[in-house]
């Protein structure tokens, strides 16, 4: 049987394919433009730190990494313009930043590493610490995991007799100003965990931690439901944005 007629000679085929492949490989590569701008970013960060870099250029650090062949700026600044900082952005929830244009799983799976590393970096330095004596340690644990949230969330820290971290639960979410809290819940785990002491700690999104009535009331409930236990109510933290308020220091406990 002949063969087919074809336009093109065997041996014109491994150059056509080659041709191919370089084609390919430059359509894999960023413009020079954007190459240069990421590289100057890159040295940027190496030689001044995170310090050297305003929030939406640490971002689009973050973001080159899942956008390899784009330009990332406009991406990063609407960011910022959708949760206000890095530090919201990072935190934001998953089906809030799938709302902005241009998002998918590969940004938010890099932002949510960067979450993830900070909060067990975090933790690390509180678990199995005198939390007490580590107050400042505790701080940053709180605000890393609450600050940025934008809903209310209880946490209960549960400490053994030494004051060490033997448990962190999340015990109650909310909306954006309330979180239902039930004190005997709180009080009834402690004993479940074989627990000493406990230190209440909640949000406020709005960014204000001062208490609010309701606050007062509910740590009085558990102040209560502890004292009868034997327990030690160390402190109730209220995490705002930047700062945080103690009941103990402000005088409510």
């Amino acid at each position: 049987m002949s063969r087919p007629a074809s336009n093109f000679s065997e041996q014109a085929l491994p150059s056509l394919l080659e041709g191919s492949a370089k084609a390919n490989r430059a359509t894999l590569k960023p413009p020079s433009y954007l190459a240069d701008h990421r590289q100057r970013l890159r040295t940027r960060f190496r030689e001044g730190g995170a310090q050297a870099m305003p929030d939406y250029e640490l971002l689009e650090l973050v973001l080159f990494r899942a956008i390899p062949r784009r330009d990332v700026k406009p991406l990063a600044r609407a960011l910022m313009d959708q949760f206000g900082d890095f530090n919201r952005v990072i935190a934001a929830d998953t089906a809030r930043l799938r709302d902005v244009t241009g998002i998918g799983d590969a940004v938010i799976t890099e932002l949510k590493v960067i979450e993830a590393a900070a909060q067990r970096m975090a933790r690390a330095r509180i678990l199995q610490q005198h939390v007490v004596s580590n107050w400042n340690a505790l701080l940053d644990y709180c605000h890393i995991y609450m600050a940025h949230r934008e809903t209310e969330q209880f946490r209960v820290l549960y400490l053994d007799r030494k004051n060490v971290l033997i448990a962190d639960e999340v015990q109650g979410r909310g909306t954006v100003d309330h979180v239902p809290v039930y004190p005997r819940e709180v009080a009834k785990r402690a004993l479940e965990l074989n627990a000493s002491a406990l230190i209440l700690v909640h949000n406020h999104p709005s960014g204000d931690p001062s208490p609010s009535q309701a606050d007062i009331s509910m740590t009085e409930q558990i102040k209560t439901a502890c004292d009868a236990l034997g327990l030690v109510l160390h402190d109730h933290l209220i995490i705002g944005r930047g700062r945080e308020l103690s009941f103990r220091s402000q005088g409510y406990l």
